[in-house]
């Protein structure tokens, strides 16, 4: 294109000369000026121009998440003003004029979170919403626990989780009168983004109030702790001599977890001290996620310094939690798998009372295994928690991705301070038993058979050619996976069982399940394993584990084969 002369460049400049922010304001005008200069770096600045004008940012159930940075398809002040706005006239919407809507807004520690709820906050207030403020950066689920505690209507809580530094996000619950009492406390799902949305293009003049807005005080922090700790049971597990480390990962869950952990009577606790105060450059770390490669090393190495017997990770706005021992086969210490730890919860809440178990379709079907025997019932949902968080009856919920929902009453969405405080009372009771976490889960493979899971994600060029894969699978269906013949193939694009996704599921004879959907947010298709591998007795628990890595490698094969690989 010609960069001095096309709608986009005017599009541009008018997005500059109107901007609030005067840094992303900036940014964008010496993008303009290196668009006009054919000096080497102008194809560059106008395929960047491009992208970011190239649509609006799109809300939906997750509601925003990019990168920050100037223009409608960036995270940016502009963006969420008019995504306030949104939520704002479908609170309204759905108060029909008979109620005020409450809401509630905080924000973690990453760039601009702050200026992002304080306009959130301005712009609630100002559409005549009651608006309560979270008093300093403080993790996601203190957010979730106030739109229960507060009984509001809205929750939005500013943060890009675990996504890279220069990521933000803007997450929307609802609560109160809005929605039915399952769905109080639980992010957004259909029909609501979709109304949202389409009250964000409509959007042509927004009022913000300069005051008005209630700031919560810091004892919100302190209540949340108070309720957690309640939930470790003392007198049935009274164990409490464990070495804990414990790594916040640079975000802004270091000092309620070991508040919590603290509260309960963990009080060897180890702050990771490079990775304890909240930093949004994340210095010490590739990708602020603990399930990345080396995101646990400074834990790891913590850990035989202090002769620990329990890591702890939390994710940057910790709403998820890692659990890593040293496995005695090896010597060496390993992060659990999400499904190791979502079996071991299940199987420390599962005399804890009636209610229902539930975890995504993608995770293991072990917790479903533990659930019948305790006589619990089990339900599958569809991947994440804004699914599994409206499970009526919800007592237990996990996904593989180390998200657990452990006191629904308190948290309505995944919480990896309450997990990791469950963990480590699991964890104190079995050393004083003399055995390991390791232990538990070859005892549930006994019971239930060894479940073992892998998983395969293929990164293709667009978005384009994943609707292609799929298709393609749809027409030519794979007939077994590693000699086993597929039995059940479900289209779950259907519905039957669950609200329609795209996705494809099939189970072998000897209960082999594979998983196939697209990412949906990348390009990137997913592909999720597991195998049950017999296990007659603890004698023969290595071969079982040897088998089932076996079985793992020769359905990841096939996977390969199938998709053209």
């Amino acid at each position: 294109m010609d960069p001095l002369n096309t709608d986009l460049l005017i599009q541009a400049r008018d997005w500059a000369a109107a901007d609030p922010d005067p840094e992303t304001a900036a940014e964008l005008t010496d993008l303009i000026m290196k668009a006009g200069n054919d000096d080497g770096g102008q194809a560059s600045a106008c395929q960047d121009l491009d992208d970011r004008f190239s649509g609006p940012l799109l809300f939906g159930t997750a509601g925003l998440r990019a990168a920050l940075g100037a223009g409608p398809n960036r995270m940016n002040r502009v963006v969420v003003r008019r995504a306030a706005a949104g939520v704002a006239a479908h609170a309204l919407d759905l108060a029909g004029g008979t109620y005020v809507p409450r809401a509630v807004v905080g924000f973690d520690a990453r760039r601009n979170s702050r200026i992002f709820a304080e306009e959130t906050a301005a712009i609630f207030t100002a559409a005549g919403i009651e608006t309560f403020l979270m008093p300093s950066e403080l993790p996601t689920p203190i957010l979730a626990y106030a739109v229960r505690a507060l009984k509001c209507e809205v929750g939005v809580m500013v943060t890009a989780s675990h996504n890279p530094p220069q990521d933000n996000g803007y997450k929307v619950y609802l609560g109160g009168q809005a929605v039915e009492p399952e769905a109080r406390g639980v992010q957004i799902v259909a029909p609501h983004d979709v109304s949202i949305a389409a009250h964000i293009a409509t959007v042509d003049h927004i009022e913000m109030a300069s005051a008005g807005w209630a700031v919560l005080p810091e004892s919100i922090e302190q209540d949340y702790v108070s309720s957690v700790a309640a939930l470790s049971d003392r007198s049935a597990y009274p164990d409490r001599g464990l070495r804990i480390v414990l790594t916040p990962l640079h975000g802004v869950g270091g000092r309620t977890a070991v508040s919590v952990l603290s509260a309960a009577g963990f009080e060897d606790v180890r702050v990771v001290a490079a990775q304890a105060e909240p930093d949004p450059l994340f210095p010490t770390v590739d990708f602020p996620n603990p399930e990345e490669p080396g995101a646990l090393d400074l834990a790891f190495e913590a850990a035989v310094e202090h002769d620990a017997d329990l890591v702890l990770a939390n994710d940057p706005d910790a709403d998820r939690v890692a659990v890593a021992a040293k496995d005695p086969a090896t010597g060496e210490w390993r992060m659990l798998r999400g499904d190791e730890t979502g079996a071991l919860l299940g199987v420390h809440l599962a005399g804890r009372g009636p209610g229902v178990f539930a975890n995504s379709i993608v995770s293991s079907r072990l917790l479903g295994r533990i659930a019948l025997a305790a006589g619990i019932t089990p339900v599958q949902t569809l991947t994440g928690f804004k699914w599994i968080s409206r499970v009526p009856d919800l007592a237990y919920g996990y996904e593989e991705a180390l998200g657990y929902c452990v006191a629904p009453e308190l948290v309505r969405d995944k919480d990896g301070m309450s997990a990791g405080l469950l963990v480590a009372e699991l964890a104190a009771a079995t050393k004083a038993a003399g055995k390991t976490l390791f232990d538990l889960l070859d005892e549930l493979a006994l019971v239930h058979g060894l479940h073992a899971g892998d998983q395969l994600s293929v990164r293709v060029g667009s978005l384009g050619l994943l609707g292609a894969m799929m298709n393609r699978l749809r027409e030519s269906p794979p007939q077994s996976f590693a000699g086993s013949p597929v039995d059940v193939v479900e289209d779950l694009l259907l519905g039957d069982s669950l609200p329609p996704t795209d996705a494809l599921l099939y189970v072998t004879r000897d209960e082999t399940r594979v998983i196939i959907r697209p990412s949906g947010t990348e390009p990137k298709l997913k592909c999720y394993l597991e195998v049950v591998e017999p296990v007659d007795s603890a004698a023969l628990l290595a071969e079982a584990k040897d088998n089932a890595r076996a079985r793992l490698d020769a359905v990841l094969r096939d996977v390969e084969e199938s998709l053209g690989l």
